[in-house]
């Protein structure tokens, strides 16, 4: 046996003879949050959502299943808003289709970016996502991105309309992961967004706008109440 093969084998030797370490056991992750989770209710959640999101300049809006289209609608016009870009096959873009648009045009995300990226990003004006939910505790919305609907969708247009449940706000982001099952599979973006894009990079000067939409607008639609 040569060197090398005796020098091998004396390393492997220690290797095997080298004691297996303890892992140290995990920690109890959901006994912590269930200890520090507030005894929060549904309209609470809605209240420490809305002014954590209200704080960076998010707009809400209160909606019902009946009547989110009129409000979205009626602000698009107020707003000057010329068309919007919805997601192909989607249950809300269908409802938004079947009401008078007035002069707001409708736009599809039906086709590959390659195809028509100088018009996304230069002549949208806004466009329409759902939510999956939402976490109270960090003002924040999750996006889940579908082939429906892209991340680039809430990326570009300069406004970016989103259609939360209220009953979908979670008091954690720990009971969002554990109640949604997002163990069992992610999208490749899971996004939570906690208002419209900003930055301070530039003379430490707070600017909207730099990196993705300017406005973020919350259509938040209750199981029942009036449009606000």
């Amino acid at each position: 046996m040569n060197s090398t093969a005796i020098a091998r084998s004396n390393i492997l030797g220690r290797l095997r003879a080298a004691p297996v370490a303890t892992l140290p056991p995990l920690p109890d992750v959901k006994a912590w949050f269930d200890a520090q989770r507030r005894n929060e209710d549904l309209a609470q959640r809605v209240v420490r959502l809305r002014t954590a999101m209200q704080a960076v300049k998010t707009e809400f809006h209160d909606v019902t299943q009946a009547n989110w289209p009129d409000v979205l609608l009626r602000i698009a016009a107020s707003k000057g808003i010329g068309n919007l870009l919805i997601g192909s096959n989607t249950a809300h873009g269908a409802a938004l289709q079947a009401r008078p648009l007035g002069e707001l045009q409708l736009l599809f995300y039906e086709q590959p970016i390659e195809a028509w990226r100088d018009q996304l990003f230069d002549d949208v004006d806004a466009s329409l996502t759902s939510a999956r939910s939402a976490v109270a505790e960090i003002g924040s919305i999750i996006v889940f991105p579908t082939p429906s609907e892209p991340r680039l969708m809430s990326l570009v247009p300069h406004i970016h309309f989103v259609l939360l449940d209220a009953a979908n706000i979670h008091s954690d982001l720990h009971s969002a992961i554990t109640a949604e099952g997002w163990s069992d599979g992610l999208p490749t973006n899971a996004l939570l967004i906690g208002g419209p894009s900003k930055t301070a990079d530039i003379q430490q000067t707070l600017a909207y706008g730099a990196h993705g939409p300017k406005e973020l607008i919350v259509l938040l639609r209750h199981a029942t109440g009036a449009a606000s």
